[in-house]
């Protein structure tokens, strides 16, 4: 059940409530992908840490929790692509940055640098802007986020159990 607190914080009140629902256990793989495609788009979240919890628990639903988050992923960025194709025909005046000549320079592969923080949102959104092909964007995009969370994930499975639970304790 929803409940939201109106008043000032209504907002953080909304966060929680839905944020509480999507750390259900019986929720699963939909809830990762639904957080996956959340961080692909502008909003300051990342996917990994619930990737890392799901296959932790888990261990053998690696695969289907990479493929699930590589799929969300990628679909946060191709909304972030058509968010980038809408503002095009939205805004007359194109301004030129570094990205852009990047992006023209060498297209759609640049997106394999949509995995990276701060830049690999805005990255989806100016290949729309410059009205890349969509399914080569989304290939690339697939590919690098595909890759990303098989090393991070890689990574944070190599760490020892004993290091988490001191973690765990010290937090």
């Amino acid at each position: 059940m929803l409940i939201f607190h109106f008043g000032s914080d209504m907002l953080a009140s909304m966060i929680a409530t839905v944020l509480g629902v999507l750390s259900l256990p019986s929720v699963g793989l939909p809830t990762l992908f639904i957080i996956s495609l959340l961080s692909a788009t502008l909003l300051p979240m990342g996917s990994e840490p619930a990737v890392f919890a799901v296959i932790k628990m888990n261990p053998q639903l690696f695969w289907p929790a990479v493929l699930v988050a590589t799929a969300g992923n990628t679909v946060g960025g191709g909304i972030s692509y058509m968010m980038g194709y809408g503002a095009k025909r939205a805004f007359a005046e194109e301004k030129q940055t570094r990205w852009f000549g990047w992006l023209q320079r060498f297209g759609p592969k640049t997106l394999l640098l949509s995995w990276l923080p701060v830049i690999g949102d805005p990255l989806c959104v100016l290949a729309g802007w410059l009205k890349m092909s969509f399914l080569q964007s989304l290939f690339y995009m697939a590919i690098g986020k595909l890759l990303r969370y098989l090393t991070f994930t890689g990574l944070l499975l190599s760490v020892p159990d004993g290091i988490w639970q001191r973690l765990g304790q010290w937090v």
